[in-house]
């Protein structure tokens, strides 16, 4: 009866009523196997989508890093592989996050300040919190270096420094 009754609420349609609405997600990064970068990042409704606050720490000074949303939530791979490619429900190509074609998860680059610190904060018209473009459950990972916006298929920004899994935050 269990498997029915998972099978028969999978086929119903849904809508936008069905789903919780959130105040805000939280991601909270943590290092890489010997990283040491972390911070936090904040996901805010806004009145032209979603508002993305981040604060980084741990880079290195002066410098550019990839910042990107990823298919999964799973951190627990010791160079955070787990959390899968960049995510893209729509197969659009890697850019940058004021381009019309790009991933859902293209956040663009942190810079960082003489102390290693970054922060980034913008409004992002292509993720969302529920539906086919939810971000809700998924990773939030920091890379090594800076993306350039256009490489295929991810930015050439290079190793995994830090990851976080989006969830619900307590307001």
């Amino acid at each position: 009866m269990g498997l029915a009754a998972c099978a028969d609420h999978e086929t119903q349609n849904h809508n936008s009523a069905d789903f919780p609405e959130f105040e805000e997600l939280v991601a909270v990064i943590h290092p890489t196997e010997g990283s040491e970068v972390n911070g936090v990042v904040r996901f805010i409704p806004y009145p032209d989508g979603i508002r993305v606050i981040a604060e980084v720490h741990g880079l290195d000074p002066n410098s550019a890093h990839g910042f990107h949303i990823h298919e999964f939530g799973d951190c627990t791979a010791p160079d955070a592989l787990s959390a899968g490619g960049h995510f893209d429900p729509h197969d659009k190509p890697h850019a940058g996050p004021d381009d019309e074609e790009r991933h859902a998860g293209d956040m663009g680059n942190i810079i960082t300040d003489e102390n290693g610190s970054g922060e980034v904060d913008y409004v992002d018209n292509v993720i969302s919190f529920t539906g086919f473009d939810s971000i809700l459950g998924r990773g939030v990972v920091v890379h090594e270096g800076e993306d350039d916006l256009e490489s295929q298929p991810v930015g050439d920004a290079g190793a995994r420094l830090g990851c976080g899994v989006i969830g619900v935050a307590q307001i």
